[in-house]
């Protein structure tokens, strides 16, 4: 998004909404604007019937102000997109509408007392004949639907949905009244099946109570046609509610038109229904009975200006829409899991727990099995046959962060030196000695719990058995009693049968006009001076043994010799681009201690020798292959740090053309977009691989630079890429010396192979990240950072036993920064089952939504975008179906039912469907969505949580003397009030956003001015005053990104200002300007996937 542009405003009420497809209506310039992606879901977004139809016209956005921003809003020479100018890669996760989504007052919960509503547990016996006494109706919006008599699904339509003639999930009407628009979707009925893992379901003679409100998706005889709302008072006909047996009769309160309670068919279950011991019946979180108002819950805030147009004459009210409230809400699953598992340590001794949500602070024992620090799954019971799993569609996968940090209370693995005969092994699977194996024959031999071969114990490792069965020494050694260790390796897990040097950084700095003119390289060079103390060490080491060398290039690079000997440092050019060599061995790599003096003096002189260059074109490829041979020559393994601005267009092996065509979004070839321009850059990359050649690049465009090619290398040898476009010094320097501080600091490994072995039944087929795979089993890394993830999908190649479970080890073979040769394991244990009752109990949405997004991103190299996200929305609408199916207890087909720990799967997978590499909206580029498609890749579970569900926190709510983090809010717009300030982060964005009735004290103690209005919009740094409001926030900004691993740079942004579009981006449970569902319309039309996919 141009955030030089002005947003439009937001609509008055009484007009047309301009982001609802099918009414045209003009910009307020007075002309027409660009069309606006439809949303595609025709079913809930069609027309109503009774209503007078327009024909759909392209949807008008507003124009480009013509008045000029003010200063204050960070201008660039560039059209500045979202991502780089606002924080590394600002994902716009679906703008909210601009209409503001009213809710009435005195809008009835769904929980009313009429029945109680309990979250439906997990009951094995498929679908009986369901009872017909219950016969349960409802009307909506003019169509009268019956939810236990479906008939055949209506033909499909546009996009994802067949279009029926059903109440328009949210177009909105001319003069529809003052609040803008017909009612929102109403959603279909939830009920939650509860489970909690590794329990028994309780008994089938009580099943209890489900939330049941009637789905829009049913068919059924329709209402006459309407001509307008109805008058107040009146409803659409006396609406019968039927009340379960077991209710006591209580008065019939009013529930919104189109919902019903009913209890579900099947024998009353007895007051005190028969459990299995442990078992509880656990109120739903998310919507349960009546409630009152949610802790920090606002109410919409109470009106937008209308810009001087009037709003249409008033009109009855329309009728109530779908309370927000009662549909799964992740803000309560969270805060529900944090209240319940985050005050005791979660011991990993036992086989198959689900560990606490990534968002729950908790403490981790380990006492056999890897933290979930380092390996979480999608599920910890695993079916027991393949069939079971296609069944279930469930993908079988585990998100693997080998060296990621672990906090200051938990200890990091032990190393544990074996001497020269090496770590003990498995003869036939290679699996490394572990807590899982199980030593028999009085200790003399051990049996491999992956293969079940059975080896000998050599004479030094022998050790007696208790009488468990156990060895006595098993809690002396780390690798019999701790789910992560690490060996040390010996000479024979080393290239070339000889112990690795310590690896070396290498500093390579673009001096073309570009760098020098945005005062890049003087930053730069000014900051390395510095850096250089902090460089990677091992554990109590003095000082690093990473030893430093430096490039400058253009057209052609320049090698610089830093030897400590040299009174001043030597520059040899090399313009042969063409055919790459190192000039000089000696005095290239060197210890930054002995060699500071000369150092400085060349930082100082680099700014100085380029400053009146006029030279813009550059090279890219010969840079690192440079680098590269410069390690080889050393013999060591290592990274260059690449610091790049411009498309290399200059003669040169890897040169590329500009082959940015907005014309191709939309068709079969959108896909060559993400695609590398040439095979140069894999090839390159190979070769850095065998080397040890990790590669981050840090890019600073001004315009098109093909991010899809130059991040080949960088991908493939584990590396990172930052981004920031239209770089300017006043902005962005804080952003880019965090960013690099800590890429140049954090803990990585260096030439590094990763297998994960699997005991029978089981196998990795699948591998997702920044690495290269030169065969089916081994994950080579360059290098591998604390902050990569390595994803890695398993499927079934036999059967599994129920009693043995799964067992997953991962070994990683890595150079450590000292450059000692190491191995990490890490091992894990599953269970199995042959219930898929059990399967549903113990999955974990974030995970899944993880290797989801990360596979759908990987689809769209080879694929149309559209049938990646069918895909994603088959599988989806595939595994609540199945657990409809088999699992949940016998319910009118109105209800949406969904598993205890899959009721957020909708919502964020409705995230990842409207990211901008799935759905782009008009002002995202190309290079952002290459660049985002990459970093997410490589994203662990927490990242990817917070990145497609962004976190919303009211600042002025909680009391100013709390320590604690604020109650976090749903993102959405409705939840926005004008009395109030919300601070907004994705993991990579940061906003403030204030509102426009926020009192004059607040606006004085954070900002510093007097009033709302002379808040500078776009302000990227809060003013540092001494009150409790500016200390606590922030404190809050500092606390939120010391968590995340990049540094996300704060904007200012008022309500009703242009800046309001981008913040709105990010307001994922609103419709899209780029044709992204609400959440509540997605909720709909997953709940008629899966009653098509039942029938």
């Amino acid at each position: 998004m141009n955030v030089n542009q002005s947003a439009p405003p937001v609509p008055p009420f009484g007009q047309n909404q301009p982001i609802y497809p099918g009414y045209h209506q003009s910009s307020y310039g007075g002309q027409p604007g660009p069309a606006v992606a439809a949303t595609p879901y025709g079913a809930y977004n069609g027309p109503v019937p009774g209503y007078q139809q327009i024909p759909p016209q392209g949807v008008p956005r507003a124009p480009p102000s013509s008045g000029v921003p003010p200063a204050s809003t960070m201008q660039a020479p560039c059209g500045q997109t979202a991502y780089g100018q606002f924080g590394q890669g600002d994902i716009q996760n679906g703008p909210s509408s601009t209409a503001q989504m009213q809710r009435l007052q005195g809008s009835q919960q769904f929980g009313s007392p009429l029945a109680p509503v309990v979250s439906q547990p997990a009951v094995l016996q498929p679908y009986g004949p369901p009872p017909t006494s219950t016969q349960v109706t409802a009307q909506l919006a003019g169509m009268q639907i019956s939810g236990a008599v479906s008939q055949a699904p209506p033909s499909s339509g546009l996009g994802y949905g067949p279009p029926t003639s059903l109440a328009s999930a949210s177009g909105s009407f001319p003069n529809s009244g003052p609040y803008g628009s017909y009612p929102q979707s109403q959603a279909p009925p939830l009920s939650q099946a509860q489970g909690h893992p590794g329990v028994q379901p309780p008994l089938r003679s009580a099943p209890p109570l489900a939330s049941s409100f009637t789905s829009p998706a049913s068919g059924g005889p329709r209402m006459p046609s309407m001509t307008g709302p109805l008058p107040p008072g009146q409803g659409f006909g006396s609406l019968p509610v039927s009340q379960p047996n077991h209710v006591s009769s209580t008065p019939a309160h009013a529930l919104p038109p189109g919902t019903q309670m009913t209890g579900p068919p099947g024998p009353p279950p007895p007051m005190h229904s028969p459990q299995q011991p442990g078992y509880q019946l656990q109120q739903n979180g998310s919507f349960g009975p009546a409630r009152g108002p949610q802790p920090n819950y606002e109410s919409p805030y109470p009106g937008t200006p209308t810009f001087g147009s009037q709003p249409g004459p008033p009109q009855p009210l329309p009728p109530k829409r779908l309370d927000p409230d009662a549909i799964p809400s992740p803000i309560q699953v969270i805060e529900d899991d944090r209240n319940n598992r985050g005050s005791e340590p979660f011991v990993t001794g036992v086989r198959g727990q689900v560990p606490p949500l990534v968002t729950t602070n908790f403490l981790v024992k380990d006492q056999g099995n890897a933290s979930p620090r380092y390996i979480r799954c999608t599920s910890y019971n695993i079916p027991c046959t393949a069939d079971m799993a296609k069944q279930a569609q469930v993908p079988l996968a585990a998100v693997i962060k080998p060296l990621a940090r672990l906090p200051p209370e938990e200890a990091s693995p032990y190393v544990v030196d074996h001497g020269e005969s090496g770590p003990l092994r498995c003869n036939r699977c290679k699996a490394y000695m572990c807590p899982l194996m199980t030593f028999i024959e009085g200790g003399r031999r051990f049996q491999c719990s992956f293969c079940s071969c059975i080896n000998d114990v050599p004479p030094q490792y022998f050790q007696h058995l208790d009488h468990t069965g156990k060895r006595v020494d098993a809690y002396d050694r780390p690798e019999l009693s701790l789910g992560s260790y690490e060996f040390l390796a010996t000479v024979d897990y080393c290239k070339n049968n000889k112990f690795p040097s310590p690896p070396a950084f290498i500093f390579m700095i673009d001096v073309s006009y570009n760098a020098i003119r945005t005062g890049l390289v003087r930053l730069l060079c000014e900051e390395l001076k510095s850096l250089l103390d902090y460089l990677p060490r091992e554990g109590g080491a003095e000082e690093s043994a990473i030893r430093v060398g430096f490039v400058t290039y253009n057209k052609v690079l320049h090698f610089y010799n830093v030897k400590s000997s040299l009174a001043q440092p030597q520059m040899m050019v090399v313009s042969d681009v063409a055919d790459m060599f190192v000039p000089l061995l000696d005095g290239f790599l060197v210890n930054v201690k002995e060699s500071r003096a000369v150092i400085t003096s060349l930082l100082d002189k680099i700014p100085e020798m380029f400053a009146d260059t006029r030279e813009t074109e550059t090279v890219f490829a010969p840079v690192i292959q440079a680098g590269m041979e410069a390690l080889k020559a050393a013999e060591c393994a290592g990274k260059l740090f690449l610091f790049h601005t411009s498309l290399p267009i200059a003669e040169a092996p890897g040169k590329l053309k500009n082959r940015d065509d907005r014309k191709l979004l939309n068709t079969d070839k959108e896909k060559t977009l993400f695609q590398p321009q040439t095979g140069a850059y894999q090839t390159l990359a190979k070769e850095c691989v065998a080397q040890g050649c990790c590669v981050d690049l840090f890019l600073f465009p001004n315009q098109y630079v093909d991010v899809a090619t130059l991040s080949v290398v960088p991908q493939l040898t584990g590396g990172s890429v930052y981004k920031y476009a239209c770089f300017q010094v006043e902005n962005d320097q804080e952003r880019f010396l965090s960013d690099l501080r800590r890429d140049v600091q954090k803990v990585v490994g260096f030439d590094a192979v990763m297998r994960v072995r699997t005991s029978t039944g089981i196998r990795a087929v699948d591998f997702f990240g920044a690495f290269y795979m030169s065969n089916t089993t081994d994950v080579e890394l360059a290098g591998l950072d604390e902050d990569k993830t390595v994803t890695v999908e398993f499927k079934h190649d036999d059967r599994l036993n129920e009693e043995s479970g799964a067992l997953l080890q991962c070994a990683l073979l890595y150079t450590s920064c000292a450059g000692q040769r190491r191995l990490r394991i890490h091992n894990l244990a599953l269970n199995c089952c042959t219930q898929l009752a059990d399967l549903y109990r113990n999955c974990e949405t974030d995970t899944l939504i993880n290797y989801m997004a990360k596979f759908a991103y990987r689809g769209v190299v080879n694929s149309p975008v559209k049938t990646v996200r069918d895909t994603l929305i088959t599988q989806c609408a595939q595994i609540l179906a199945c657990y409809r199916k088999n699992c949940a207890s016998p319910s009118s087909a109105g209800q949406l039912i969904l598993p205890e720990c899959m009721k957020l799967l909708p919502v964020y997978l409705n995230c990842v469907l409207k990211s901008d590499v799935l759905q782009p909206g008009a002002e995202v580029t190309t290079d952002d969505r290459a660049y985002v498609r990459q970093l997410v890749s490589s994203m662990d579970v927490a990242e990817t949580n917070v990145f497609f569900y962004p976190r919303l926190l009211p600042l002025t709510k909680s009391p100013i003397d709390s320590t604690s983090e604020p109650p976090a809010v749903r993102a959405s717009e409705e939840r926005l009030s004008s009395g109030d300030i919300y601070l907004l982060e994705n993991g990579l964005n940061l906003f403030v956003w204030v509102g426009a009735s926020v009192q004059q004290g607040v606006v004085q103690s954070l900002f510093n001015v007097s009033s709302f209005s002379q808040i500078t919009s776009g302000l990227s740094v809060l003013p540092v005053l001494d009150n409790p409001l500016s200390k606590k926030v922030r404190g809050l900004i500092d606390s939120l990104r010391a968590q995340r691993m990049r540094y996300m740079k704060l904007i200012v942004v008022k309500q009703e200002d242009k800046l309001e579009m981008l913040f709105k981006h990010f307001l994922v449970e609103d419709k899209s300007l780029s044709g992204g569902a609400s959440y509540v319309d997605f909720l709909c039309h997953m709940h008629k996937e899966i009653r098509q996919l039942l029938s």
